[in-house]
This record gives structure tokens, C-alpha cells and sequence, in this order.
């Protein structure tokens, strides 16, 4: 049985998730769709593709896509989420999950009543290393797990016309940038008790760079900080009664991590990823939706419905709202 795939949105991060495809079992991209006919038809032509659309509703229209990897602006999640779960279509939708928590809710909603998957594309929980990581924290490796540091950082130069800069399409830094490092967080540590936010903005409005400090149950905590601005070296840190784990650079993909035990010598664990990393989500698409599942065990919806919530509550802190816009479907 072969699970056949549709993009959304042929844009930067499409580009190169389709050629992992090549490392998945038992799948194939058959569709494109762009509001642009013109930019669907190069993406088809320069990777192979067999179907190219001009809108969003044709590829929802084609019976022969089982599922459909939404690489959408932001603010467009919502729109196109509904109307894929509408037309019994499962979803992979690029982080974050939408723009706001109540669009997310009712995202989540939409796929649980239409018996779907749907899935948040945070490639970061299915990466080899980190897998290999999560074992050992639940062996008690390190311990009783207390704190989390994460960082992850770019420098951009501000632009209005990227997408990345406007507001009207859910840009700026913890969207993009924050999801990875609360969503580490929220893996490790579970689910936040308290936010606490602070950063800048672009002029623009959105949020240029962001420190958080979560809490959770027992006096555990996690320190994050995103940056358009400042060139992070994207560190995980994971600490523990015993020892710490050190997610390598960039943590979000790592190849490597180092267990550090009290009593020990400090130990690297080598796992790279297969392909460009983004393989292992793929598969784990792939392979629940051939057997009838229609959530993630490794990134169940709860999961994404609490760092959603998290990133609005940083957000609003800082005074930042976004509104989930009407896509063109």
C-alpha cells in the first residue's frame, strides 16, 4: 500500500522536505498546489511530481491524495486545515500548528470529529539522537529531570516584504524559531504552569527575539531564548539529579548528543539522521496513516495544543495578537 502525498505551499522548507521522500517506504508525492499555477508547475517539473494546482481547492478535489503536507504561511494553517479534515484528507502542517490557540483548538477539533491524522511537522522528536536521548532520560540516566536550557537564534536583516517579518502572516521569532525550543521544553518537562516573556520587536510588530522562562509542577523549569538578530548556537541543555545531557548543535536536527554522569566519563552518542532529517517524520505519517491511526504518539495534538498555548501567552506578553486569515482555497 502506497500513501500518496500533496504539498501546500511550495516554498523554502517544501523544497527541501520532498527529496527525503526518497527514504520513505511506501510513499509517493503525486500533487502540488500553489495559488500560483505557474509556481506549482515548476516546483512538479523540478522534482518530479506528477500534478501540479493553481489553488488549493483542486489538490482537495483529487481523490488520489491521501494526505497533505501544509507548508503555508502561518496564518493560512487554519483555513486549509479545515478544509483538508472537510474533505477526509490527513495532514503534516509545517510548526507552528497555526497562529493563535484558538485557531489550533479548532484545528484539533476539525481532524478528531472527521477521524483524520493530523500531525505537527516537529521533525525535532523524531530525529535519531534525540530519540536515543528521550530512552536514556526515561532509564533514568541523569536522574530526576529539573531544568531545561535551550536556545536557538538567526541573523536576519529586516525586510517587510518577507514572509518572516509580517505580522499578517504569523511572522516573527517564537513562531518560527521559539516553537522548536518550547516544544524541546514541553517534551522533556511536560506541560507549562507558568510563561513569563520577554523581548523586542520588529517594527513591523512582530517579536524579534524572546526569552522565556517556563515553569512546571515540582519547581521545575526551563530558560529558552529565539533571536532573528543574534546567531545562537542552538544548544539543548537537559539537567538532572545525577548528570546532564547535552543536545549538540543544532539541537532542532542534532546528529550528536553528550551523557554526563556524576562518577563518569562524559559519553557522545553519534545518530545522524537519515537523508536531511526530515525522513523520520515522514515516516511516522506514513506508516499511522496505513494502519488507521490518526494521531502521533511521538507528537500527539495535546502536545501541540500546550506549546501553542505557551507561545500565545509569550506573545501576548511581549503585545503581539496575530488573526488567522482566510487562505484562498
Amino acid at each position: 500500500m502506497s500513501i500518496r502525498w500533496g504539498i501546500v505551499g511550495p516554498g523554502r522548507i517544501a523544497a527541501k522536505l520532498v527529496s527525503d521522500f526518497a527514504h520513505v517506504p511506501d510513499a509517493t508525492v503525486l500533487a502540488v498546489a500553489s495559488r500560483s499555477a505557474d509556481r506549482a508547475s515548476a516546483f512538479a517539473d523540478k522534482y518530479g511530481i506528477e500534478r501540479s494546482y493553481g489553488s488549493y481547492r483542486e489538490i482537495l478535489a483529487d481523490a488520489d491524495v491521501d494526505v497533505l503536507y501544509v507548508a503555508t504561511p502561518h496564518t493560512h494553517h487554519l483555513a486549509i486545515g479545515l478544509a483538508a479534515a472537510e474533505a477526509g484528507k490527513a495532514l503534516l502542517v509545517e510548526k507552528s500548528f497555526t497562529a493563535t490557540i484558538e485557531g489550533a483548538e479548532a484545528l484539533v477539533d476539525a481532524v478528531r470529529r472527521h477521524r483524520v491524522f493530523a500531525m505537527e511537522a516537529m521533525w525535532t522528536r523524531f530525529q535519531p539522537a534525540v530519540v536515543a536521548a528521550r530512552k536514556l532520560l526515561d532509564e533514568g540516566a541523569i536522574g530526576t529531570v529539573r531544568s531545561v536550557q535551550a536556545d536557538l537564534g538567526v541573523t536576519r536583516t529586516f525586510d517587510p516584504t518577507d514572509r518572516v517579518f509580517a505580522h499578517e502572516l504569523g511572522g516573527g521569532a517564537l513562531l518560527d524559531l521559539g516553537v522548536y525550543v518550547v516544544s524541546f521544553a514541553q517534551m522533556v518537562l511536560g506541560n507549562p504552569t507558568s510563561v513569563s516573556a520577554l523581548g523586542s520587536l520588529e517594527p513591523s510588530g512582530v517579536d524579534a527575539d524572546a526569552t522565556l522562562l517556563l515553569g512546571f509542577d515540582e519547581g521545575r523549569t526551563a530558560t529558552l531564548m529565539c533571536s532573528l538578530h543574534s546567531p545562537m548556537p542552538g544548544h539543548a541543555r537537559i539537567f538532572g539529579s545525577t548528570g546532564w545531557i547535552d543536545i549538540l548543535p543544532r539541537f532542532h536536527h542534532p546528529n550528536s548528543f553528550v551523557l554526563h554522569r556524576q562518577g563518569h566519563d562524559s559519553e557522545q552518542f553519534d545518530l545522524p539522521a537519515l537523508g536531511d532529517g526530515f525522513s523520520h517524520e515522514l515516516i511516522e505519517v506514513t506508516e499511522a496513516i496505513k494502519a488507521g491511526r490518526t494521531e502521533s504518539s511521538v507528537m500527539p495534538l495535546d502536545d501541540t495544543l500546550t506549546v501553542q498555548r505557551a507561545l500565545e501567552d509569550a506573545l501576548g506578553q511581549l503585545g503581539v495578537r496575530f488573526v488567522e486569515e482566510p487562505a484562498d482555497i
